[in-house]
């Protein structure tokens, strides 16, 4: 796994009412920033579309992966309809073939979705060309103990029918080798996002009850426009200015040269203070905290505390020499 995988620890924590949030963009903006100084090139305006196709695609895979439970769901009937129709040239009772998964209410819920829907009638990518995955990971359910439990149980409740689906997500869709290889050969994003992503799936069906209909919201893509300009602003900002946040971090390293600072140390370094500056509204405490908790997830064990000391020093220079203003 990548450190960007490292992701879901940090993003599962938070309050996921819509797909893409400043916390998932911060931590795009670390990936994209540290990914360019190792390849040893800066183009802010490059990196700011880079930035809007990660985001973008982020967002497709959370619509693909849902998608691929509906697929499954789809080879169970199929996979259904052809036992029907074996015991019937048998001579045998069909009935006693159980339709109780293909009946989840769940599932018929998800289904019918239609953001799903919409979203499936308009790319050109399907499940379908993946039958046989799709086919071995539904004989994997069917091995699955939660799966046996489940169709063994009699009737059951509306949580049971959206539990069994989370467990199956969570145990064979997280975490599936050939899943990500596949993943990967579809789009060079989609590897190290699905960690991500599968958090906001995982939300998703928790956000489904007994009274959801097809219209039934999904996660959107953003709040609100806000986001989006925020994404753009910080990531051109972290870039172009790039000389100046290395000055200021300059200024705290005293008798030894800023490059001796973890790359990855100076990249949260630079965009925390690329925020702090460019955005009068976003309390300054806000913006440090974010990056600490980046920089524990992201850099070395020492880097939580050193983030914070050197954030708070920077700011407390640029208040008193009143470069610094935030909105009250």
């Amino acid at each position: 796994m990548s450190i960007w995988g490292k992701m879901s620890n940090f993003v599962r924590s938070l309050r996921l009412l819509y797909m893409i949030n400043r916390e998932l963009i911060r931590l795009k903006i670390v990936q994209i920033t540290y990914s360019y100084y190792q390849r040893g090139e800066v183009k802010p305006e490059s990196a700011e579309k880079e930035l809007m196709l990660s985001l973008s695609k982020a967002y497709d895979l959370y619509n693909f992966l849902l998608l691929l439970m509906v697929e499954l769901n789809r080879m169970a009937l199929r996979t259904y309809e052809m036992r029907c129709n074996r015991a019937r040239r048998l001579g045998e009772d069909d009935s006693v073939i159980s339709s109780k998964f293909i009946d989840n209410r769940f599932m018929l819920q998800l289904e019918s979705n239609r953001m799903l829907m919409e979203y499936r009638d308009n790319q050109k990518r399907s499940w379908a060309d993946h039958e046989e995955f799709v086919r071995s990971l539904m004989a994997k359910v069917e091995e699955s103990e939660y799966y046996k439990q489940y169709m063994e149980s009699g009737n059951s409740s509306y949580e049971e029918d959206r539990e069994v689906w989370r467990l199956i997500y969570r145990h064979l869709i997280c975490n599936n080798d050939e899943l990500d290889q596949i993943l990967e050969e579809l789009s060079l994003y989609w590897n190290d996002d699905k960690v991500i992503v599968d958090t906001f799936v995982l939300k998703t069906i928790n956000r489904f009850n007994a009274d959801s209909t097809a219209m039934q919201p999904l996660l959107p893509e953003y709040k609100d426009s806000s986001d989006l300009e925020f994404a753009r602003r910080l990531i051109v900002r972290a870039l172009g200015n790039a000389d100046y946040y290395t000055n200021l971090i300059a200024s705290t390293t005293r008798k030894w040269d800023v490059k001796r600072v973890a790359l990855m140390d100076r990249v949260i370094l630079q965009i925390a203070l690329a925020e702090i500056i460019s955005f009068p509204g976003i309390p300054v405490n806000v913006s440090i905290n974010e990056y600490v908790e980046i920089a524990k997830m992201y850099s070395t064990p020492k880097s939580g505390k050193y983030i914070n000391a050197t954030l708070d020093n920077i700011v407390k220079t640029l208040q008193k020499e009143n470069k610094l203003i935030k909105n009250q």
